[in-house]
């Protein structure tokens, strides 16, 4: 099976980060003034995409600062499909202009909390300005890579994600690090483009597509066999949307096992003098 971690190592790899940076770093200043649909999707112009078009209800987003809206570049509403309960700590993965930040947080409520993680300086500041409009009190914008997420062991409820895991050319990694800050029976449920069969080499190794949310795409059952080396269980991959029948925005579902430490004791029964001694 083909490894997308393998198949970016001809010098892509170094390439790519430094590209996502400045796609959606400019995408942040367009967000100020209008509608930017220029992260993931397959829209040249930066036009309206089948990827990111009609994410959101009217009912979501009413009450949200209209940059937030316009920044979202995502392939989802993950937020939808994490059934986030009062008191949840969520963790977004790539919160970009934090509109699924926002959403959780007010679904989690002032019990809870929201974090949303981005490398790009542009959308961190873009997050802020729209956080400071929203008037809650329960959000964090934290900077960092979702490689390497500052925060610790076994501290989240819930970890989302909207088109960003495709963008790293590390998925181990990111999904190893989702699964650490995880608490056990926490839950893992983003929106992501997953592959329908292999990618051709000429898409894995263009930099511009790999922006796009398309070159990074992993196939079906690779991006499955990933979350289940991670340590989940339970992983579910529903299909949602597709583009050309190679590629589909999917709803990845996976938890956090309840670590055989964490159950209480089995009380012990005497069965004799052996036992009991």
């Amino acid at each position: 099976m083909e490894s997308v971690k393998d198949d970016v190592k001809s010098g892509v790899k170094d390439d790519v980060k430094d590209i996502v940076r400045a796609k959606y770093g400019a995408a942040a200043s367009r967000a100020r003034t209008g509608p930017s649909s220029c992260g993931c999707g397959t829209s040249a112009t930066c036009g309206p995409d089948p990827i990111t078009s009609a994410l959101y209800g009217d009912d979501e987003t009413a009450a949200l600062p209209a940059a937030a809206v316009n920044a979202s570049l995502g392939c989802g509403n993950p937020t939808a499909l994490a059934d986030l309960k009062p008191g949840d700590v969520v963790l977004d993965l790539g919160s970009g202009g934090g509109i699924d930040v926002l959403l959780s947080a007010r679904r989690v409520g002032p019990t809870g909390k929201a974090y949303g993680l981005d490398m790009t300086d542009e959308m961190l500041a873009l997050a802020r300005e729209n956080l400071a409009q929203s008037g809650l009190g329960n959000v964090e914008f934290l900077r960092g890579e979702i490689e390497h997420i500052p925060l610790p062991d076994n501290s989240v409820d819930v970890v989302i994600s909207n088109c960003v895991i495709n963008l790293s050319t590390d998925k181990p990694q990111v999904l190893r690090e989702a699964f650490r800050v995880l608490k056990p029976g926490g839950r893992f449920a983003v929106s992501d483009v997953v592959a329908r069969g292999e990618v051709p080499p000429e898409i894995r190794e263009n930099s511009d597509l790999w922006a796009g949310c398309i070159a990074g795409a992993m196939e079906e059952r690779e991006y499955i066999d990933s979350i289940e080396r991670a340590g989940f269980a339970d992983v579910s991959v529903e299909p949602w949307r597709t583009y050309d029948n190679q590629f589909m925005s999917a709803f990845i579902r996976a938890q956090k096992p309840v670590a055989s430490g964490d159950a209480k004791p089995a009380q012990k029964t005497c069965c004799g003098p052996a036992c009991c001694s």
